[in-house]
C-alpha cells in the first residue's frame, strides 16, 4: 500500500512537471513564476496533491493568487520597460503612448478611466506622465504593479543618464565633449522655448491667468530664490480660491464614468508620509539623507511636468552643481527616452561622485516619490474633488504661475548660459525651425544640434 501511494505521488509529480513545461513552451507564463508556483504548491499541498493545468488553474487558493499576481506584475513591468526604451518626446508624448498601448491595444482600462487618471496627474505635483503610468500599474496589479510600472518605464532612461554623468566626469577637458555640451545646451533652450509656447496657450487662456503668469515671471526674475517660487505658487492658489470660479473655469471638469466611486476618501497615511518627509531638511542627517531630501523637496513642488523641475532643482542644488553641469544634465534628459525627471539620476551622480550609483539611485527614487505618494493618497477621492469648481480654479491659477516660473527659467539660467555668440543664436533658430516647421522628431533635432556643436563650437 505504501509502495502504491509513493508510486502515485511520483506519477502525479511527473505529470505536474510535464504540464509546467508544456505551459512554459506555449509562453503562457514566465518560467520563473512557474518555478515559484511549483515550490509553493509542493510545500502547501504535498508532492502528490492535485493540480489542474488545463486552464492554468491551481487548486490551492494561495498558489492561484501567487501565480495570477506575479504574472500581472511581470506583464506590467515588461510593457512599461518596452515603452521606456522608445518613449521620446516628453510627457505629452508619453500619455499618447500609454493610451495607445493600455487603452486601445491591451484594454487594461477604459477611455473614461484613463482620462480620469490623466486629469488627476495634472492636478498633483510631480511627474505627470510617470504618475499616469504608476496609476495604470496600480489599477492593473495593485501596489506592486505600480512599482513595477515605475521601474520598467524609468530604468532605461535612468541607466543612460547615469552613464552620461560618469562619462562627463572623465571627459570635461575633451574639446569634442565640450562642443557636444554647447550644442545640447542650445537644444535645451529650443525645447524650453517650445514648451513655454505650448504651455502658455494651454494654461493662460484669460487675463487673470495671464496676469498670474507674468507677475510670477517678473517676481522670479527680480528675486530668484526658491522661497519666491513657493510664495508665488501658494498665493496664486489662494487667489484662485478667492476669485469667482466661473471667471477661471467656464467648464469645470465633469465625470461621465458611473462606475467611479464618487465618495472615495483620502488615504491619510500616504499623505502623512508625504508631509513628514518634507521636514527632512530640518534634521541634522548624513550627506546621503541630505541629498535625498534635496531631490524630494524638488519633486514635491513641481506642477506642470518635467520642464518645470529645472528651476526648482537649480535653486535647490545651487551649492552642489554648477550651471554647466546642470544644463548638460537637462539637455541629456531631452536626448534619452522615458521620463524627464531622470535628470535626477545624472545630478545625483554629480553630487555623490564618491559613490555615484548609490546617489543616482537615491536621487531618482526621491524625486519621483512625492508624486507617487500623492497618487496613492488621492486616487480614490479624485472624482469627488474634481467636481469642486473652486478646487479646479485654484489649480488653474497654479498652472498659470508655473508657466511664469518657466519663463523666468528660460531667461536665467538657460538663455544666459547657452547663448554666448551669434553662432549659438543662429543654431537655436535652426533648432526651432527643425522642431516646429520641418517637424523633425525631438531626438533628431537634439542629435543635429549636438553634432553641430562638435563641428562648430569645439
Amino acid at each position: 500500500m505504501l509502495h502504491a501511494c509513493k508510486t502515485m505521488a511520483v506519477n502525479n509529480a511527473l505529470k505536474f512537471a510535464t504540464r509546467q513545461l508544456a505551459l512554459y513552451r506555449l509562453g503562457i507564463v514566465p518560467p520563473w513564476i512557474q518555478f515559484i508556483v511549483i515550490i509553493v504548491h509542493r510545500k502547501n499541498n504535498g508532492i502528490g496533491s492535485q493540480y489542474n493545468c488545463n486552464k492554468t488553474v491551481i487548486k490551492c487558493p494561495f498558489c492561484f493568487y501567487l501565480q495570477k499576481t506575479m504574472t500581472a506584475i511581470f506583464e506590467v513591468f515588461s510593457a512599461f520597460f518596452r515603452l521606456g526604451l522608445v518613449s521620446f518626446g516628453g510627457p505629452a508624448a508619453h500619455i499618447g503612448f500609454f493610451k495607445q498601448e493600455f487603452v486601445d491595444n491591451k484594454q487594461w482600462l477604459s477611455q473614461h478611466e484613463y482620462a480620469n487618471l490623466v486629469a488627476l496627474s495634472q492636478f498633483l505635483p510631480g511627474p505627470g506622465s510617470s504618475q499616469v503610468g504608476f496609476a495604470i500599474g496600480l489599477h492593473r496589479a495593485g501596489k506592486l504593479g505600480a512599482i513595477a510600472a515605475f521601474i520598467g518605464f524609468t530604468l532605461p532612461s535612468a541607466a543612460l543618464m547615469l552613464v552620461l554623468a560618469l562619462a562627463a566626469n572623465y571627459s570635461n577637458n575633451n574639446p569634442f565633449v565640450m562642443g557636444l555640451i554647447a550644442g545640447l545646451k542650445v537644444a535645451a533652450l529650443v525645447v524650453v522655448v517650445d514648451a513655454v509656447r505650448q504651455m502658455y496657450r494651454q494654461f493662460c487662456s484669460n487675463r487673470y491667468l495671464s496676469g498670474a503668469c507674468f507677475i510670477t515671471a517678473a517676481s522670479l526674475l527680480l528675486f530668484p530664490q526658491l522661497s519666491t517660487q513657493l510664495v508665488c505658487l501658494a498665493l496664486t492658489a489662494l487667489i484662485g480660491l478667492a476669485l469667482n470660479e466661473k471667471l477661471l473655469v467656464p467648464n469645470p471638469p465633469t465625470n461621465t464614468n458611473t462606475s467611479t466611486n464618487q465618495t472615495g476618501s483620502i488615504k491619510f497615511g500616504y499623505l502623512a508620509v508625504f508631509i513628514a518627509l518634507l521636514f527632512l531638511p530640518f534634521l541634522n542627517l548624513n550627506p546621503l539623507i541630505h541629498s535625498f531630501s534635496q531631490f524630494y523637496q524638488a519633486g514635491s513642488w513641481v506642477f506642470g511636468g518635467g520642464h518645470v523641475v529645472l528651476p526648482l532643482l537649480q535653486q535647490t542644488l545651487s551649492g552642489d552643481v554648477n550651471q554647466e553641469q546642470f544644463l548638460t544634465a537637462y539637455a541629456a534628459a531631452q536626448a534619452v527616452p522615458g521620463p524627464m525627471f531622470t535628470i535626477a539620476s545624472y545630478l545625483g551622480a554629480v553630487v555623490g561622485q564618491q559613490n555615484p550609483l548609490v546617489y543616482a539611485s537615491l536621487a531618482t527614487i526621491a524625486i519621483f516619490l512625492p508624486g507617487f505618494l500623492l497618487v496613492l493618497a488621492f486616487v480614490d477621492a479624485w472624482q469627488a474633488l474634481a467636481q469642486k469648481a473652486k478646487f479646479s480654479a485654484a489649480m488653474q491659477m497654479v498652472n498659470a504661475a508655473v508657466v511664469g516660473l518657466l519663463i523666468a527659467a528660460l531667461y536665467n539660467p538657460i538663455f544666459t548660459s547657452a547663448i554666448h555668440s551669434n553662432l549659438e543664436f543662429v543654431l537655436a533658430l535652426l533648432g526651432f525651425f527643425l522642431l516646429r516647421v520641418v517637424k523633425l522628431p525631438l531626438y533628431i533635432m537634439l542629435l543635429s544640434l549636438g553634432g553641430a556643436g562638435i563641428l562648430l563650437l569645439a
